[in-house]
């Protein structure tokens, strides 16, 4: 498929206007982070359209286009398929050729394109704008980086959970693959890096990315447009989660486990998953397991679905669902005091999380993007995939102590409000300022600038 322009969206923001955000989208998690960018700018009457790269586009995995407003304003779509490579290649071409005609049809129209996160957008579009038009991009939520705790007591859940939350953590930028490489090469070809946390902005300035340039700030910390996008969702979204799904309602304290990371469906550290699932069910816990497109193709490659559909069909407190089509959805069961915690392998669910106290937090790697959310705000804990023992033993822990629990669930906001203000204030306040300096223009010094092709 090609490249496909919106002509008349695309006119309705640029024509006439010195400076347009284009906020970029990909993935599910762009989705609900991004359309509080999108939407602050409308209200600000800042202008934007949306730039998609076309990576979710189905009925399920794009459905979030709709649910958050975001399809009517997408006034370019890439229209890129295939595995990580192709979509690398796709994303590096297409985006030289949208930039072309941008400057074809808009020689006076300063574009600045708003990556997200660590998606593989995040990592190819700020290289691939920045190659096409010597410009940088600004990245929302900037500075992810994985850090994990020395793992020295892991013998019992106590001692585990002490480790955590008391211990000096490392960086282990290892994992999740490939995000965290998305998010480390997307830092090299942003000019405005829009950190949710100061420690992610402690990140950047620890890798050389300078605060400020001539008195201007660069890394700001703005906090994480997620929160925005759980407050949109606030009161339901039509349809109740409850009417999806009854089963919910008719037991409470359920254990939602949500996981699809590339490690995670390595052999031995899947099968500790399912085996503390299956552990889990049988000892009477509430489980509802969410199975996403890469979940169920190692389910069968390992030979355990079946397994868990006899468990289903055996155990009124499994659920074994699909992918559920509607983020509010997960936001209202998550709210709702049905569901004591998320089992989860998302980076996006550590921040949520934080922000809604009724259910806590368990993420089932070895290190996180998000220890801000462990070590600070204690309302998230590792339960690495070990082995299915160790995971069923610190799930059970954690429900069965009613402090911790609490700890849990009291801890902190870390991510702000109204980011997508804060974000689009930020990035308005610039519209002036080139998005890129040579050397010598950051030293103070002026050679004069033309445009030039490389040789």
């Amino acid at each position: 498929m090609d490249v496909e322009i919106h002509d008349d969206r695309l006119a309705r923001q640029m024509e006439g206007e010195d400076f347009v955000l284009a906020v970029v989208t990909a993935t599910k998690p762009d989705f609900y982070k991004q359309a509080p960018v999108v939407a602050a700018a409308r209200e600000r009457g800042v202008p934007c359209f949306v730039l998609h790269t076309g990576q979710h586009y189905d009925d399920l995995l794009g459905h979030g286009l709709d649910e958050y407003d975001l399809a009517e304003h997408i006034a370019v779509d890439l229209n890129v398929r295939g595995g990580l490579s192709q979509k690398s290649a796709e994303l590096l071409t297409r985006i030289e050729s949208v930039a072309d005609a941008l400057a074809a049809s808009y020689p006076d129209t300063t574009v600045l394109p708003v990556v997200h996160g660590d998606t593989l957008a995040a990592g190819i579009v700020p290289q691939a704008w920045l190659f096409a038009t010597n410009s940088g991009v600004a990245h929302n939520e900037a500075g992810l980086r994985s850090m994990a705790p020395p793992f020295e007591r892991y013998g019992t859940p106590a001692e585990f959970v002490e480790e955590q939350w008391n211990a000096d953590w490392e960086l282990n930028r290892t994992e999740p693959f490939p995000e965290q490489y998305d998010t480390f090469v997307g830092s090299a070809a942003a000019t405005y890096h829009l950190a949710p946390t100061a420690l992610n902005r402690d990140h950047l300035v620890r890798e050389g990315y300078p605060e400020e340039v001539h008195g201007r700030e660069r890394i700001p910390v703005v906090g994480n447009s997620v929160v925005d996008a759980i407050e949109m969702k606030k009161g339901g979204d039509g349809e109740s989660v409850f009417d999806v799904y009854p089963i919910l309602e008719r037991r409470d304290d359920w254990i939602r486990v949500d996981v699809h990371r590339r490690a995670n469906l390595l052999p031995d550290r899947f099968r500790a998953i399912v085996n503390a699932v299956i552990g889990l069910v049988e000892a009477g816990y509430n489980v509802n397991f969410v199975e996403l497109n890469a979940t169920k193709t190692a389910l069968e490659n390992y030979g355990l679905r079946e397994k868990l559909l006899r468990l289903d069909d055996d155990h009124d407190n499994f659920f074994f669902s699909g992918l559920w089509k509607r983020h509010a959805h997960v936001y209202e069961f998550l709210e709702s005091g049905q569901c004591f915690a998320e089992l989860t392998d998302s980076g996006s669910m550590q921040e949520e999380l934080n922000h809604i106290e009724e259910a806590v937090c368990l993420t089932a790697r070895f290190n996180t993007d998000r220890p801000e959310t462990v070590f600070e705000a204690n309302s998230n804990l590792l339960v690495p995939p070990i082995s299915g023992e160790f995971m069923q033993g610190m799930v059970e822990h954690v429900h069965g102590n009613d402090s911790l629990r609490e700890r849990m669930r009291s801890g902190p906001s870390l991510y702000g409000e109204d980011v997508g203000d804060e974000i689009v204030s930020f990035l308005w306040d610039r519209r002036d300022e080139d998005p890129f300096e040579w050397a010598h223009e950051r030293a103070g010094f002026d050679a004069g600038r033309r445009e030039f092709d490389y040789l």
